[in-house]
């Protein structure tokens, strides 16, 4: 896997062991998301490369945030949580090489004590670390995300940012920082946990797109990939012409609207239009065009077999030096590099 994602348990083809700590309230599909690509790739090599469990702090039954009960393999007693974790041969620490933390929804006021001093303890035995959609909030509240970037879930993004000014926080799908792995939550972690796997070698690369396949998932979105986070819930619903703006610009990315034409739509004057884009947005209203149109002809190279001729059109552009142009700007690569996929993993 990455540098520092696991120590090796007793010579080179010996299983990798994950353990998922699961908080009351989990992710019911955010912990399978992050489970189900290891099982995958046992199925694919036909061995037991990956080993995991579920673990509980001071309770066998985990409920997830839907409701299902979920009953874990491994306890974590409240009494014993600050003692060391490496201190006895059945210890849970020991038998494993990485610890992701599957946080609850919503996430609570206040994390106990006892957790956050077993966290420490194991960080401090040199165990790599993970956050799996709100278990971001967990290693925070250690202070074992003090110095790295990480990610979680865009409805917490605020209240993180509130309470852990020393973290790097992003706003992208996941982030792998040397032996931290952190994830946004819902089907993300499929993403870096074969990105994960991809790591490891070439044979590895192979795997995860073999996994891929068997996910029926289209490619492997990388950790540059942003969460999407819906532009109502960015301005509040405070601004219905602007999101009218916004919808009648990604239904027509083939045939752009003009400027003026937009504003009418939306019963505006173009100025005003502008400076609603300007205050919400940071932008012009022709910039976020561009952008909604570069961003699907970036989708459009990575997942479809149309022609580089084809997805300029597609996007609005007349001219394919001009579309090479502007993607060239946009993302620092040129169509066909994107296409071969050159700039990320398979």
């Amino acid at each position: 896997m990455a540098k520092g994602l696991g120590r090796s348990s007793g010579g080179a083809k010996a299983p990798r062991r994950f353990g998922f700590l699961l908080i009351d309230g989990f992710s019911l599909i955010s912990f399978a998301s992050a489970t189900e690509p290891l099982r995958l790739a046992n199925r694919a090599v036909g061995h037991p490369r990956y080993q995991w469990q579920a673990i509980g702090f001071d309770q066998l039954i985990v409920r997830a945030s839907n409701g299902v009960a979920v009953a874990v393999e491994q306890v974590v007693r409240l009494d014993t949580a600050q003692a060391d974790p490496f201190g006895t041969d059945d210890s849970i620490a020991r038998n494993i090489d990485a610890l992701f933390v599957c946080g609850s929804n919503p996430v609570p006021r206040r994390i106990d004590p006892a957790l956050a001093d077993w966290l420490r303890a194991v960080a401090r035995q040199g165990l790599p670390l993970g956050g799996i959609c709100t278990g971001s909030y967990w290693l925070a509240w250690a202070g074992l995300l003090d110095g790295y970037r990480c990610t979680l879930h865009w409805e917490d993004a605020a209240r993180f940012l509130d309470h852990f000014r020393q973290v790097q926080l992003s706003s992208h799908l996941f982030e792998i920082d040397r032996d931290r792995f952190t994830c946004s939550g819902g089907v993300a972690p499929i993403d870096m946990m074969l990105s994960l796997i991809a790591r490891e070698d070439e044979e590895a690369r192979a795997l995860a797109a073999s996994v891929a396949e068997l996910m029926v998932c289209e490619r492997i979105r990388g950790d540059d990939e942003l969460q999407r986070v819906p532009l109502r819930i960015q301005l509040g619903g405070s601004r219905p012409k602007l999101l009218e703006a916004v919808a009648l610009m990604e239904s027509n990315l083939e045939e752009p609207l003009g400027l003026d034409e937009i504003a009418r739509y939306v019963q505006l004057s173009s100025r005003q239009l502008e400076r609603q884009f300007a205050e919400h947005l940071k932008c012009t209203p022709r910039q976020y065009y561009l952008s909604l149109r570069l961003k699907k002809a970036q989708r459009l190279l990575r997942d479809s077999r149309l022609s580089i001729i084809e997805i300029a059109l597609a996007c609005g552009f007349s001219s394919v030096s001009h579309f090479i142009s502007r993607y060239r700007e946009r993302f620092g690569i040129p169509p066909g590099r994107e296409r071969r996929g050159d700039a990320r993993i398979p």
